[in-house]
This record gives structure tokens, sequence and C-alpha cells, in this order.
């Protein structure tokens, strides 16, 4: 390797950078604590690896953090004797981002520091926040197990070098050269402070290395004398397996903050100790924002595995099932083996006993939330969606997710749950009624709505892209039927007022000339008594979510057929069904069709067709 060789900093990197130096001035302190909680990290992975790796289970090992400054030359200095990093794994680690969700966050930052200030904390803003109060930072690191050290630097400018250097051990390094402004981090008092609010309960020693002055004697006979010191900072003890009894709300927050990279105060926590058959200890804690990569097929788990107190995991997203994925936290086995694979992870009867558990303890914590109305309007804003797709992946737990969803409707403000909706059923009412829908505000509009308010129904509106998926497949909620208001069985068992059949002779006419103009775009066209729009579309085909769930995976969908109803008491109809001109029939079948499908999807096939038909009956009617 050529001696200091130069590198330009990913794209990415710089757009964090910039956001570091410039959008986090109002808790610049939270460098000291994420970098304390990669140094953590750092430990916890040779912790794990001198228990099970041959290689190094020779290896001397005292898990410790050190800390240091110096006022004159306001510099700061971390200090691990962890895993450490080859040169690759430098470039790969402080040069770039390889993980897409990071960068597809970074792509979606509005650009108003303030509100990106806030994101960033769910990003877990990492190594890189030392530039928030450094000009430059030395970095040099020792592979566990390697000969070979590195040193990288930069001012954070777009570029970092690095070269070969010396270093005695295994570990990392972290020299922040820090600017004028915030030489107080270089004071023993304030790393103090820092330490004792953010990283108190990192699971190893946190030390802090200064010289004290003492002076001895009085007057002429007085000596300054210069002691080093070496005090640990922390109580070293993994907050979950302490008593919860020893604990304080604000120790769980400032833990949580530490753990999940979190600027923001958790939700809620659920602390469990359990002895027994098994003997493991959980600390799972609900956010209050969801993360970033919350959506996303590469999401980061937010639960770590420990055995005995040593890091497994953090990289297995069997720990909690994914529609808990917004759940950070930690799972503590007493009974794993330490040298356990992934794939018996997958299929340990202990682990699954575990995360059983786990679930039923977290659902259990959501209902809590569920019982004061403005905090779980807040938890369902961040989380309802991603709930839903516990209804399809775990079955065992099924009615306690139905019970813990929230809908809106066709007959109230706000959002209702099902055992709500229930105890409103009129007599008479013998199913629970949904429709589904790209737009809420078209769902409120949907003239399916109209047959379901004479019979003084509620019917749920859904427009989360996860309905379509889900819902289908509930079947019932407590011995009631959930059914599909738009399906045409359903809308048979609704049992809707018959047409006079004097009436359906008068619009026999009206009716051939509109499926005549429709042809091959309608299964039928049908006289109803329960509208109070012109015209509705019905049918059970795939909803307009599906057809565009279809087409965003690349598949183009059927040919959809669905039956069109026409209002037999709307003014428009009874003046048309006497009307003799075939050329305005035609365009106001369509026109109708189209406004029915508007209601319906909030699109049509043809725009042009629309307004030229439009323009053509308005220019008659003149």
């Amino acid at each position: 390797m050529s001696k200091n060789k130069k590198h330009t900093f990913q794209t990415e990197i710089n757009q964090l950078l910039d956001l570091m130096i410039h959008s986090l001035y109002s808790n610049k302190e939270i460098f000291l604590r994420e970098l304390i909680s990669n140094a953590s990290d750092a430990l916890d992975k040779l912790n794990y690896l001198t228990l099970t790796d041959t290689k190094l289970k020779d290896l001397k090992f005292d898990p410790r953090i050190n800390l240091s400054f110096d006022e004159k030359k306001k510099t700061l200095t971390i200090e691990d004797n962890g895993i450490g990093m080859t040169e690759e794994e430098l470039i790969a680690n402080l040069g770039t981002i390889a993980k897409s969700g990071t960068k597809s966050f970074l792509a979606s930052l509005s650009g108003d520091k303030k509100k990106d200030s806030a994101l960033i904390g769910q990003f877990g803003v990492g190594f890189y926040s030392a530039f928030m109060v450094a000009d430059k930072v030395i970095v040099q690191t020792k592979k566990a197990g390697e000969d070979k050290a590195y040193t990288w630097i930069s001012d954070g400018k777009g570029e970092y070098e690095i070269s070969s250097c010396v270093k005695d051990s295994q570990g990392t390094q972290i020299t922040l050269y820090l600017k004028d402004e915030d030489s107080s981090f270089a004071s023993r008092w304030e790393i103090e402070n820092i330490v004792k609010k953010y990283s108190e309960h990192i699971p190893f020693p946190i030390y802090l290395s200064y010289i004290e002055t003492k002076f001895e004697g009085e007057g002429e006979n007085k000596k300054e004398i210069k002691e080093d010191k070496n005090e640990q900072l922390n109580t070293a003890k993994a907050i979950w397996k302490m008593s919860k009894n020893d604990l304080k709300d604000e120790d769980y927050k400032e833990f949580y903050k530490s753990f999940a990279h979190d600027n923001t105060e958790p939700m809620r926590w659920i602390h469990s100790k359990v002895e027994g058959t098994l003997e493991y200890s959980t600390l799972f804690f609900i956010p209050s924002v969801a993360p970033f990569d919350l959506y996303r097929v590469d999401y980061k788990s937010g639960v770590k595995l420990y055995v005995k107190r040593v890091f497994i995991t953090d990289d297995d997203k069997e720990l909690l099932p994914q529609y808990l994925r917004f759940v950070r936290g930690v799972i503590d086995s007493e009974d794993l083996p330490l040298n356990v694979s992934r794939e018996i992870l997958q299929q340990n009867k202990i682990l699954a006993n575990i995360r059983s558990a786990s679930v039923k303890k977290i659902l259990g914590e959501i209902e809590n939330i569920a019982k004061d109305n403005v905090a779980y309007e807040k938890f369902y804003s961040q989380f309802g969606r991603v709930l839903k797709e516990g209804l399809y992946s775990d079955y065992e737990n099924k009615e306690k997710i139905l019970n813990l969803l929230r809908f809106h409707s066709s007959k109230q403000e706000g959002s209702i749950s099902l055992k709500t909706y229930k105890e409103n059923m009129p007599e008479g009412q013998k199913s629970i009624y949904y429709i589904i829908g790209e737009n809420l505000e078209l769902l409120k509009a949907s003239p399916i709505l109209e047959k379901y308010a004479q019979k003084g129904y509620e019917v749920l509106l859904m427009s989360d892209e996860v309905d379509g998926f889900v819902m289908p497949g509930v079947g019932e909620y407590d011995k009631t039927p959930l059914k599909d208001a738009s399906a045409s069985e359903t809308l048979q068992e609704l049992g809707e007022q018959k047409v006079d059949e004097k009436v359906k002779k008068s619009f026999e006419k009206l009716i051939a000339s509109f499926k005549e103009a429709l042809g091959e775009q309608v299964k039928d066209v049908i006289l109803s008594n329960s509208l109070s729009s012109p015209a509705a579309l019905v049918g059970d085909e795939q909803n307009a979510m599906m057809i565009n769930l279809m087409r965003q995976m690349g598949q183009e969908p059927p040919v959809q057929k669905k039956t069109m109803e026409i209002n037999a008491n709307h003014p428009i109809l009874e003046k048309l069904k006497n009307k003799d001109d075939k050329e305005l029939l035609s365009d106001i079948a369509h026109l109708l069709y189209a406004s029915a499908k508007l209601l319906e999807s909030g699109s049509i096939e043809n725009a042009k067709d629309f307004a030229d038909r439009l323009n053509n009956t308005i220019l008659k009617t003149l």
C-alpha cells in the first residue's frame, strides 16, 4: 500500500457531514455518546470472538473504554481495545455508506435544517458526529489477530487519508482536535457529565484519565503536585440484567437514546426477567418516531441478542416478527450456546419460546397505550400500517392485532376500533362492512356507501396499501364476518329494495342505449333504488389498490369489468330516459361511467375522450 493514500468521501457522506456540521448545534454533546456506543459495539464483537474463535481464544482481553483529554492542545481521545479494523474496513466504515436505505433516507431530506436534524437522530449520527465539534479527526486502529495497523485522518471537507502506523494492541483510538468554540469538551467535568447522562449503562467500564493538580504546604513551602488519575465513570452494568426496582425512568430513557441512536425519548418500554424452565432477560422499547427504514425490505433489525451478557448478533430479523420491526431492544438468554449460528437460531426452540413470549408482552404494552386515546393516536400514526402486516404473518395473535387496529369510517370523523364498530351495529346487521381504495377522500365519496347508509350501516374505509393484501384474508372478527362492501355477493346480501317493474320498463330503452355505448367496458348496466349519485360501479373484481400494486410490480392487471348501476330516482336519468339523441346518450353514458370510475379509483383511462364528450354535451345544452 502506498504511503498516505488519499480517498474521496462518497457523496452521501458529504451530505451527512454537512448536516452534522450545520444542523445539530443545539445538541452537540451527543457526539461523545455516539463514539462511546461505537466503542462498546467493538468490544461486544471481540468479546464474542474470544469465546468462540480458536484463533483469538488466547488473546488477553480486558474490555474497557478509555477517555483522555488535553486542555492546552484542545484534544479529546476515545479509545477501546475491541475488534479494530483492517484497511478495507476503514474505507467501508468511515468512507462510504453501503446500505441503500441510508441513501434513500438522505435523498428524502427536506433541506430544512431544523426538521432534518430531528431525522438525523433516528438515522444514528454515529462516527461522523465527531465533526460537529472537531475540525480534524485522527483514527488509529488495529484488527484483533492482525499485525498491521492503520491511521485515518480527515478534516471532514471531502477527503480522508489512510496510512500505515504502529499500534501495540488491538482496538481503535479516535482523537478529536476540537474547534475553538468547542474546546470546553476537553474538560474533566464536561466529559464526566456527558458520560453520566448518556452512557451510564454501557456494559463495559469507561475510564477517564486526567492529571489532578494539588498543592501542599504554605507560603514559600507551597508545592504543586501533579497526580495521574484513572477514574471509572460508569457502573458498567447491563441495564437489562438489573432489577426494575433499582432503575428510574431516566435510566431507561438515556439507555434507549444511546442504544437506539435516537435523540427522542421512547414512547414505552417493557423490561422482563424470566426464571424457570428457561432463564432470560428482555428489554424492549417502543420508539416515539418511526425509524426511517421502516418500510424498506433491507430495514435494520432493532433488537440485539446476547447470551449470558455476551453479544451474539444485531442483524437477525427473526428475533421478532417483521410487523414489530419498529421495536428496539435486547434479548439476553442464559440457555443458548455461545457459538449458536444464524441457521441454528432460526430453528431453535429456546429462541422460539422467547420470541413468542416477547411478542405477547409487546402487544400487551401496545394494548396499554390504546387505553389512552391521545397516546394511541400518536402511536398509530407512526406504526399502525406496519401492525396490520401481522394479520397474515402471525395467526397466533390475530385477534389481539385486530383489536389494536383503527379505521376511518363512513359515519364519523377520526378512527374507530372493530370493537366499537360492533357495539354500534344496528339490530339486524350481521356483518362488518369495509371498502378498500387508494385515497381516503375518494372512499368517503364512493356511491357504494349510499347503499349502506340507507340501511343505517357503517362502512370502514381502508386506504393503506397493505389493506388490499390483508383484509380479504381476515374472514371474521369476534365471530362476525368481515365483508367487502363493494363485492357483488355482499351487495346481494344487503337485500336492497327492488325497482318496481313499471319503472324498470320505462328505463329499458335508456339501459339498452347505455349498454350499446359502453360495450365491453362494463359487465352490465342495471337500475338501482339505493343510490343518491347518478351512477356507481359495483362488482367483486380486484380493487383499485390491487391493480395499482400489480402495476408497481411490473404486472399488467386483467381488464376490469364491473356492473354500472344507474339511479332510477335521479333527475338526470329521469330526463334522459325519453331522449332519442343517440350521440348525446352515448356521450352521457361514457361521462357517467368515467365519473363513477373517478370516484372509485381517482383516474380514468382516456382523459381526452372524457374532455371531448364533456365539451360536446355542454355545447348541446347551450
